[in-house]
């Protein structure tokens, strides 16, 4: 989970710093966002791409690769906002190289979450998955907690300095799963196939799963851009006092979703009722912001509401690689990471069209959409996994005796270590 932690706090540092930076480089207000938005467009475009990688080419080696590209891309990124710190080049260039370089970053980055859930699925049994997804979610919700304060702290002495520490953390995340990460895969059964084909987003099995993540996920975003205006509009608060607020109010989500996500493992309930339960409960954190008229109610109204989010990433996540065979986990859990970045890309586009209308809709709005989904009627299955064994074993030429002991320390192992980390929940950047 190390790994998870310190990759999540590097970008949600950088997302703290880009609007100071622009300001000190020149960059409009429109231009910093563009850089924002084209690294989730890469995220989006390239997730089933490393999925389906990975169910080819094995776990290990494309999550290198990824997280590697993303080391690269990620310290070249940093290193050039600094060059353009110290040198200030003509505005076009700066925002033409963060631009790119953000891109690049965005498409590395895809892999981490796609190859990372796919090996979750591969050494957990179905009953386990969304205990060990939302053990990473935990992870990533303390890096959104700590990224954006790590970095403001560090920016009181410079704005270069976080630039410089946060483009080596990802690079010790790289050490410890080259050091960590079993090199030996998990055979599969492909029934022949030597490169299964990539799962269709439109693929039967997974488009309740498909369709909740984007869901979630675009409420994530919402509740992310209308939390200041919220409390600018309704509070009636001044900009300083709103930005405090909302900054409240965001850390009081890192805080809940990291409790949530930390209870999953010992509820022991299956994913469904997790998705149901959460949406529920996110409903209900959303319609108390929708009559909040003070700080502490909308506190309160987003903390309930990251606690129900908390519990529906992973078990959706846990449902989709439920739902599909071993050799498709890559494409599925990519197909998941590309729901959520549909999520984010149009999720603050509806939410700020409803918020011209009432500064309580967008709430409205997904207190509503948290319902549907949690009556949404689901296919009944049985989990793929278990079909042949509850746990696949390592491939490499075992004897019988040491079959089953090999499954159980293989599980063990990455459960002690922070191998299966690097985002595997697609997890939001927020609530």
């Amino acid at each position: 989970m190390f790994e998870t932690f310190v990759c999540t706090l590097a970008m949600m540092s950088f997302v703290a710093l880009i609007g100071p930076l622009a300001r000190a480089v020149g960059m409009a207000t429109w231009q910093a966002g563009a850089a924002m938005t084209v690294g989730g467009i890469a995220w989006v475009w390239f997730s089933r791409i490393w999925g389906h990688k990975s169910d080819r080419r094995g776990r290990r080696r494309v999550l290198l690769q990824g997280l590697g590209g993303f080391v690269l891309s990620h310290a070249a990124l940093c290193a050039f906002i600094v060059a353009a710190l110290e040198w200030l080049p003509p505005v076009w260039l700066v925002f033409a190289g963060v631009l790119l370089l953000r891109a690049i970053s965005g498409g590395y980055y895809a892999a981490v979450p796609a190859t990372a859930g796919a090996l979750v699925a591969d050494h957990f049994t179905p009953e386990k998955r969304a205990g060990a997804l939302a053990m990473l979610g935990a992870a990533s919700a303390a890096g959104m907690v700590a990224g954006p304060g790590f970095a403001g702290f560090l920016a009181g002495y410079s704005l270069a300095l976080p630039l410089y520490v946060t483009s080596v953390l990802p690079a010790l995340a790289l050490l410890m799963l080259w050091r960590f990460l079993p090199r030996q895969e998990v055979r599969h059964d492909t029934e022949g196939a030597v490169a299964p084909r990539p799962l269709s987003l439109g693929d039967r099995r997974l488009r309740r799963p498909l369709a909740v993540s984007l869901v979630a996920m675009g409420c994530v975003t919402i509740a992310q851009v209308a939390v200041g205006f919220f409390a600018l509009d309704r509070l009636e608060l001044s900009a300083a006092a709103a930005a405090k607020v909302s900054g409240i109010a965001l850390v009081s989500v890192g805080a809940a979703l990291i409790v949530a996500q930390s209870l999953v493992p010992k509820l022991h309930w299956p994913p469904e009722r997790f998705i149901r339960i959460g949406a529920v409960v996110a409903a209900l954190g959303f319609l108390i912001v929708v009559f909040a008229y003070s700080a502490l109610v909308l506190c309160i109204g987003y903390c309930v509401a990251a606690a129900g989010l908390g519990w529906l990433f992973p078990a959706v996540s846990a449902r989709a690689a439920n739902a599909v065979r071993g050799h498709e986990q890559g494409s599925a859990a990519g197909a998941i990471g590309t729901a959520h970045g549909v999520g984010m890309i149009i999720g603050p586009l509806i939410g700020t069209l409803a918020y011209d209308y009432d500064p309580g809709a967008p709430y409205a709005l997904m207190a509503v959409l948290m319902v549907l989904v949690a009556v949404w009627p689901a296919r009944r299955h049985v989990p793929v996994a278990t079909e042949a064994s509850p746990l696949p074993a390592p491939v490499g030429p075992l004897p019988a005796s040491r079959s089953n002991e090999a499954s159980v320390g293989y599980e063990q192992q990455l459960m002690m270590t922070e191998s299966v980390s690097a985002a595997a929940i697609d997890k939001p950047p927020g609530a």
